[in-house]
């Protein structure tokens, strides 16, 4: 089963045993729920409908208060489990994000942090490196991508429908080849957006450019 995601069509308080959903695709009894930062699991007695009795604050999250159309989304608990881990292997959803940092030599795709993590892609060595960024499942909101390079050059980070979804102009971060350069993403409703840094350019090529 597939992760589905869809919103919370009334605010959820901290002590509310019910959420209601935008739409009940994809939840089902024992179904593992993912609302910000908190863990939740749909009830035993579930059976159809968007209002969905749920356990709140589980895998060591913390009960929240949710905003109206907060990301809410649903699948099996195996759905949420990193790529790679070994059969039988016991994995909460992590509450302490921990960072993972991953190396390219070549050109290529950078990978995404795992949902409820951040992650360091370092670009190697002084050779441009033609990079390209996927978009992000909404089950990563708040995840942080930081692409840095180890050497002064003039890498380009290609992002799927644009820096904040901003689209045609918006597309392609440069690295400026005079110095060591990064360029930090956070993970929102399903787009990149670039945090706040030294940059600066022209629409079609953003430079990530020191102060």
């Amino acid at each position: 089963m597939a992760k589905t995601t869809t919103t919370n069509s009334a605010a959820i308080g901290i002590t509310d045993g019910v959420i209601t959903v935008a739409s009940a695709t994809g939840f089902a009894a024992g179904g593992f729920v993912k609302v910000n930062g908190e863990c939740m699991q749909v009830q035993k007695g579930y059976v159809s409908g968007t209002a969905i009795p749920v356990m709140r604050g589980i895998e060591g999250t913390a009960a929240l208060a949710h905003a109206i159309t907060s990301n809410v989304t649903v699948g099996l608990a195996s759905d949420f489990v990193p790529t790679g881990t070994a059969a039988g292997e016991a994995v909460n959803y992590p509450l302490i994000r921990s960072r993972q940092t991953a190396s390219y030599n070549a050109a290529g795709a950078i990978a995404h942090p795992v949902a409820g993590n951040d992650a360091v892609a370092i670009l190697n060595g002084t050779v441009a490196r033609a990079m390209t960024l996927a978009v992000p499942a909404k089950d990563q909101d708040g995840d942080i991508l930081t692409i840095i390079g180890n050497g002064k050059a003039a890498h380009t980070v290609t992002v799927s429908g644009g820096l904040g979804l901003a689209g045609a102009g918006y597309t392609v971060a440069t690295f400026i080849v005079g110095s060591q350069q990064s360029l930090q993403v956070m993970a929102c409703n399903a787009a990149w957006v670039p945090l706040p840094g030294a940059m600066s350019g022209t629409l079609t090529n953003l430079l990530v450019a020191l102060a």
